[in-house]
């Protein structure tokens, strides 16, 4: 192998026989958003140059970082100009790979496939719901700033803003603070349910109670869809009773009936009182309250998509909530923020930050916590819950985990020009433990927030459906004859 080759494989920790032609960014499970990451300061490393933004998207191919290598080895051949890389795709096609063979396992043959892994770089429709710019770092949901949400909204608010399209006034406020107060008490058997799964995973619970929840749901006429009047009042009941199911659920497991909240507790606290089994403290509301604002919704998603496809085939609500729920629980989504808490206890203080980080860099593993798949700079989310942690240990007098994550914040600065930068789940499950909650809670806490998201998205998708339905480019044999008995 080429001394590029060489290098392109270690980083990547594939072996000598995947380096083929068609190797591209996504192509592959190795080379994905953290894996280009990688290879490009591993390129930087080894051939001591800068890669910037537009030599970065140019180098997403095989051929295309060969090709810059070989410039950098033979001056008088120049490395290849921005925009002209061997092999690679124009910029707003990022992850256009194209697909061997030349048809498609979907459609008529055509001279040419160009793949999207992953969709990356593929606009499907139109919203309303969320703004996401990832080079400036910006998140709006409806034309207003995390910021201003995280710091003055709680919320009830936010939620009404995402399903009913506007901020309340004190009246639509306290109508629906009402519908989702009156919508808490779980069916009985979706309560036994939760008992029957005190032993597992506070997300597995979840999403089989959640399923089973459809089964409750008032009774449409044979044959008819769920309208989106009707899929507006179970999205509201399913965000009131979705917290009822991780608190019900936590109280089954350490041994505990749930306690009824007050018939006036807000969002936050009514789940905090059933979690925890008593009266939180306003320090904890006001923690978990800030967490489900800016967790609330994300745009386009792994889960937010998921729920559109479930809405565009017309199942219903409860259908769609419950496949967000599954595709969220991956270790690549929500997933993830169970994970970066690990963080803290792997460094243990803040001296062991920088040799940790090196340490796993070295052998090409992720560091939780850190990089997006958007965001090109850092989470605007994360400011808020690392503000919630600084609360939290100033009030119990222990700022150990939160200058763990800080200094492994500092090692991976130098990280930051290629995006990555900290992200929504660094500071998340720090505040959940410091609030003396169990790791594993994490996603699930996620997932109360993010419940008025997908509403918000499975309604937008109602309101204008159409089924999603991509193709795949078909890259296997063909022409194959069933062998007859004698030759099986």
């Amino acid at each position: 192998m080429s001394t590029v080759d060489q290098l392109v494989a270690r980083t990547l920790g594939i072996t000598e026989d995947r380096l083929t032609a068609d190797l591209a960014y996504q192509s592959v499970r190795e080379w994905d958003s953290l894996g280009h990451v990688a290879l490009m300061v591993a390129l930087e490393q080894e051939y001591g140059v800068e890669v910037d933004d537009d030599l970065m998207l140019e180098l997403r191919t095989l051929d295309a970082v060969r090709a810059f290598a070989d410039g950098l080895a033979d001056p008088a051949a120049g490395a290849p100009a921005p925009g002209t890389a061997a092999g690679v795709s124009a910029p707003g096609t990022a992850a256009g790979v194209t697909a061997p063979g030349t048809a498609s396992g979907d459609a008529a043959p055509a001279a040419a496939v160009t793949v999207h892994r992953g969709l990356e770089g593929v606009t499907f429709d139109h919203t309303a719901v969320t703004l996401i710019d990832g080079a400036e770092g910006t998140l709006e949901y409806r034309g207003y700033s995390i910021h201003d949400l995280a710091e003055h909204a709680s919320f009830e608010e936010v939620a009404h803003l995402l399903v009913h399209g506007h901020l309340p006034d004190a009246a639509a406020l306290e109508i629906f603070t009402k519908q989702l107060r009156a919508a808490r008490t779980l069916p009985a058997p979706v309560l036994d349910l939760a008992r029957a799964l005190a032993h597992a995973h506070p997300m597995e619970a979840l999403r089989t109670c959640v399923s089973a929840l459809g089964a409750f749901a008032p009774r449409r006429a044979a044959g008819t869809d769920e309208s989106l009047t009707e899929a507006r009042e179970a999205g509201i009941e399913l965000i009131a009773r979705v917290p009822m199911i991780v608190a019900a659920h936590h109280a089954f497991r350490s041994g505990r009936e749930p306690l009824r909240p007050r018939e006036d507790a807000g969002h936050a606290e009514a789940f905090l009182t059933v979690l925890l089994g008593e009266e939180p403290t306003p320090a904890a509301v006001r923690v978990i309250d800030k967490g489900f604002v800016v967790h609330a919704d994300h745009g386009s998603n792994a889960s937010a998509f998921t729920a559109r496809v479930a809405i565009g085939c017309r199942a219903d609500i409860t259908a769609a909530l419950t496949a967000a729920i599954a595709a969220f629980s991956g270790s690549v989504h929500g997933g993830a923020a169970e994970r970066a808490i690990t963080l803290v206890d792997e460094v243990g203080t803040p001296e062991n930050a920088e040799a940790h980080v090196a340490a796993l860099q070295s052998r090409g593993e992720p560091v939780m916590g850190f990089g997006h798949r958007v965001y090109r700079t850092e989470d605007p989310r994360m400011r808020h819950l690392r503000a919630s942690v600084v609360e939290l240990s100033e009030e119990r007098g222990d700022r150990t985990g939160l200058d763990v994550l800080d200094a492994v914040a500092a090692a991976m600065r130098p990280r930051q020009r290629h995006g990555v930068a900290p992200n929504v789940d660094l500071y998340a499950g720090l505040s959940y433990r410091l609030l003396g909650l169990p790791d594993d809670l994490a996603v699930a806490l996620f997932v109360i927030g993010r419940t008025a998201g997908w509403v918000a998205q499975a309604l937008e998708q109602h309101a204008n459906n159409v089924l999603i339905r991509p193709l795949l480019a078909y890259a296997g044999p063909r022409g194959l004859t069933h062998p007859s008995g004698a030759a099986r």
